[in-house]
């Protein structure tokens, strides 16, 4: 009985030291539970913190970009210079759409708004804009945060010189709940940012759940100070003030907010695993309790060790804890929750820089090579491919055809590859190869063995794909030292090789001036009307059966404020590409009938024939405005003769029937213009409602009684006759030619023998002197 009594005592009293040591060692972890919750969130909300103002720089370096690029270009500043609010309007627009910018307004230099996208500034808004333009830039891009109306905007803006400042560009955007969801994404903490203005309640942007929200209002709007928890019925939160920006007046200012319930729910399960091991060590042996306790207390310092590691960033290093128990499923937990961190780290750094679609170094990735192999100095080609065929593909299989395609083709590049070269996809159909220690020469061979491997065709589905594949070449250090203007020099080599028949194009040297001349002429060209550059010349042309001039071409010339006289054969292929045709043709519809209309009153008839475009043959408007034209200026429709292309009518030829028999109904002229050269039939031809056919020139310039030319001229002049048509032969440059054209009663002659172009008052002077019919002897 003394023996049990004493063993009684002996586990009483060991119990009882047990029960306090497992007392004390719970009080300790949850102690140390909470400071290190604690620790962590505040260390997330430092983390937080720079990743908000990280975003914010980010996101002002690019609307910092934007605005500086619109505020050099050449067109926006000239219509800011001329007050063209709908073009200022327009391009403040469109630049706001391209990187999502929800405020973008013009100030003059005295700080009046000028020009807004819809953002409605009242004074009081302008006036603090006003006050934060005058304070001296720093370094890097100026930012303000201002509250605006009801919303908080962040600004970035960029000055208007043409040369000097004429104006102030301002881009911005809402930082509103959708920002503020971004930043919680992205570090997983609530935001609440408030602008406060004298006189004006408080503009809230917050995440926090509607009661946690009131709260904190509450306690802004009592206190006037922001708190450093918010506590509602169902969350506690720990907060960090961040002071935005302030100024006269108001004041803007943000808290990032961590649950810290959310914290803790993670050890929760450590402590309840601690609590079932501390029982069953009581209930066993002093012994087991003691070896328990120890077992016990080495892996949970391994795992907060562990946990420690993961916090700074380390992966490498596992968790070796080998046990059967629930701290050994902890551990292996930890170590699987590591990897997996680690992996989706991986994965979005991978994803950072390849392609989704075909898993290909994207275009980063590519000049970030490229980049060192310059940098090495090593010799590098590179193998711009671009597909000409895949909107029609796109269209015929869908998008998940394309796809598809795009897959197999990089599949078949990849094929080619040698070690050491590398395979990009730049965007959509556009993919590049490096090839290493490669020059041009060698590049050309290798891009000939890759175009005869890509023609043959794809398999999509039941129906075989073949693909338009264009290649262009650039290679360093021949082509260019920066991987830009490599990049840049071998897609525009790329685009060359759709003219040829070949489909490959080594990079030419002067082709990149050569295509910023074309982007400028294009840009300029839609305003080259209002501007006054345009004029018309007109070429006479010669009636050859009675030695008069009645008749003359209108020649469309351009004066180029800068590039002086631009040749017709550059800029109305380019019109013609980018849809601007249609308003040169209607201008020089236009200045013909003034000029026809200004010719009648001075008692000078002339027949004046003009081209007109494909588009305007599928124009059903273009009768009734020529029409319109013809009444506006008292003209008569038979002093008009519009000339068309074989290739035209037969585009779409009902559509362009419809429309000649609508300029016929006006009594306008019909002519097709460079007979010969097209696909059109005769029975084509006969349905047309022409009067005239012109003979292009290829067949007239070097006209000689026992050529081949002479058969298909004369042959076309008896075959119109025939048909009751008049016959133009142009390119008329030798009197032989003039003389075998009217043996075979040719109607008219154009041409350099007769004259050259002039312009309108040199015509008119040349048609007031007496003609001299050029004569030779023709064997």
């Amino acid at each position: 009985m003394l023996r049990s009594s004493f063993q009684a005592r002996i586990a009483g009293v060991l119990i009882l030291l047990l029960l306090v040591v497992i007392g004390a060692l719970y009080v300790a972890v949850k102690a140390a539970t909470n400071v290190a919750v604690r620790a962590q969130a505040q260390e997330q909300l430092n983390v937080g913190s720079r990743v908000f103002g990280q975003l914010l720089a980010q996101r002002s370096d690019q609307l910092q970009q934007a605005a500086q690029v619109l505020a050099a270009d050449f067109g926006f500043k000239d219509a800011v210079a001329s007050g063209d609010v709908p073009t200022i309007r327009s391009a403040l627009v469109n630049q706001g759409a391209r990187i999502n910018a929800s405020a973008v307004f013009l100030l003059g230099l005295d700080g009046s708004l000028q020009v807004s996208t819809g953002l409605d500034i009242d004074a009081e808004a302008l006036a603090r804009l006003g006050r934060q333009l005058q304070q001296p830039r720093r370094d890097g891009p100026r930012l303000f945060l201002l509250p605006i109306g009801e919303q908080i905007y962040l600004l970035v803006d960029a000055t208007v010189s043409a040369p000097l400042p004429i104006a102030r560009l301002l881009m911005g955007f809402a930082v509103d709940r959708a920002f503020a969801l971004q930043i919680r994404e992205l570090t997983h903490l609530e935001l609440s940012v408030v602008a406060r203005r004298d006189g004006t309640a408080p503009t809230w942007v917050s995440t926090l759940p509607n009661s946690a929200q009131r709260l904190l209002e509450t306690h802004v709007e009592a206190v006037g100070a922001m708190p450093q928890h918010v506590d509602d019925d169902i969350e506690h939160y720990l907060s960090q003030h961040l002071q935005l920006a302030s100024g006269p007046g108001y004041r803007i200012e943000a808290l990032l907010h961590r649950s810290l319930g959310e914290a803790e729910a993670a050890f929760a399960p450590l402590d309840r695993r601690i609590l079932l091991i501390s029982l069953g060590a009581m209930l066993a042996s002093l012994v087991g309790a003691l070896v328990l306790a120890r077992s016990v207390s080495r892996p949970v310092r391994e795992l907060a060790d562990a946990a420690q590691r993961i916090g700074r960033g380390d992966y490498q290093q596992p968790v070796t804890l080998v046990r059967s128990d629930e701290l050994g499923v902890l551990a292996l937990a930890v170590n699987d929750m590591q990897r997996g961190i680690a992996e989706r780290e991986r994965q979005l750094a991978h994803n950072a820089l390849h392609d989704a679609l075909t898993g290909l170094p994207n275009r980063t990735l590519a000049l970030e090579r490229l980049g060192s192999a310059i940098t090495a100095g090593r010799p590098i080609a590179l193998l711009y491919l671009g597909v000409g065929n895949f909107a029609a593909i796109n269209e015929s299989c869908g998008q998940s055809g394309g796809d598809f395609v795009l897959q197999q083709l990089s599949r078949r590049l990849q094929a080619t590859l040698r070690p050491g070269d590398s395979l990009a996809r730049l965007l959509g159909d556009e993919f590049l190869v490096l090839l290493e220690h490669c020059d041009g020469s060698s590049a050309v061979a290798s891009a000939d063995r890759l175009q005869q491997l890509l023609l043959k065709p794809l398999r999509i589905g039941t129906q075989d794909v073949a693909l338009d594949c264009r290649m262009g070449i650039a290679a360093y250090p021949a082509d260019g030292d920066t991987p830009d203007d490599l990049l840049r020099r071998a897609r525009i080599a790329m685009q060359d090789a759709a003219q040829h028949s070949g489909r490959l194009q080594i990079y030419q040297q002067g082709r990149d001036a050569a295509q910023q001349r074309q982007i400028r002429l294009i840009r300029d060209l839609r305003h080259a009307a209002e501007q006054g550059q345009l004029l018309l010349h007109y070429q006479p042309k010669l009636d050859i059966r009675d030695g008069r001039v009645r008749q003359a071409e209108a020649l469309l010339r351009w004066q180029h404020p800068h590039l002086g006289m631009v040749s017709p054969g550059e800029f109305i292929p380019l019109a013609e590409r980018t849809g601007s045709i249609q308003l040169l043709t209607t201008w020089v519809i236009e200045e013909v009938m003034r000029q026809l209309h200004e010719w009648d009153g001075r008692g000078v008839w002339v027949q004046v024939s003009l081209n007109i475009s494909t588009e305007d043959l599928l124009d059903t408007a273009l009768p009734a405005r020529v029409d319109a034209l013809l009444a506006r200026y008292q003209v008569a429709p038979e002093q008009l003769i519009f000339e068309i292309t074989e290739s035209g009518v037969m585009l779409n030829p009902e559509r362009a029937l419809e429309v000649l028999h609508g300029l016929r109904r006006c009594g306008i002229g019909l002519s097709v213009d460079d007979f010969g050269t097209g696909y059109s039939s005769l029975a084509q031809l006969k349905r047309m409602p022409v009067q005239e056919l012109k003979i292009d020139q290829s067949f007239v310039r070097e006209l000689d009684d026992n050529s081949e030319d002479s058969v298909i001229v004369r042959s076309t002049i008896e075959m119109s006759h025939s048909l009751g048509l008049k016959v133009v032969a142009e390119g008329v440059e030798l009197a032989p030619s003039l003389s075998l054209l009217q043996r075979w009663h040719c109607d008219t002659a154009q041409g350099y023998l007769i004259s050259r172009p002039l312009a309108a008052e040199a015509f008119e002077v040349w048609l007031a002197q007496p003609y001299r019919f050029p004569q030779a002897e023709v064997h």
